[in-house]
């Protein structure tokens, strides 16, 4: 642990589940749909701090507690306690992942090569 940091215990938590529009407010999400983004990783989140120059631990192992089956979060060092604008603005910046834009792309094109080869013409008798 570098020297000019303080306990990384103390760092605001964000699970990707906070940001996860597909996700309600019962199930943890923290900000609106309209400002949250689907199926955010804690790698992407991590990104999106870096690129906003925060200082930033992923830590793999760790799981949301009501939903344990997705891994991982991201501890965040912010000058002020409440973490809504980080989401905010991690939501806006996930769906530009670099990544995800790739991932996109990706299954678009296979997706449209399959719907060309189902559409049939004429029967034949």
């Amino acid at each position: 642990m570098e020297a000019g940091l303080p306990n990384i215990k103390r760092w605001i938590v964000v699970y990707p589940v906070y940001i996860n529009s597909k996700k309600t407010l019962a199930e943890g999400r923290r900000i609106g749909v309209s400002q949250a983004c689907e199926n955010p990783t804690c790698i992407e989140i991590g990104d999106c701090c870096g690129y906003l120059k925060l200082p930033f631990v992923i830590e793999i192992d760790k799981a949301y507690p009501r939903d344990f089956m997705q891994r991982g979060r991201v501890r965040v060092l912010l000058k002020k306690e409440d973490g809504k604008q980080l989401m905010i603005k991690v939501g806006e910046l996930v769906p530009k992942h670099p990544g995800r834009t790739k991932k996109q792309e990706a299954s678009t094109s296979s997706t449209a090569a399959a719907t060309k080869s189902n559409k049939g013409g004429k029967k034949k008798k």
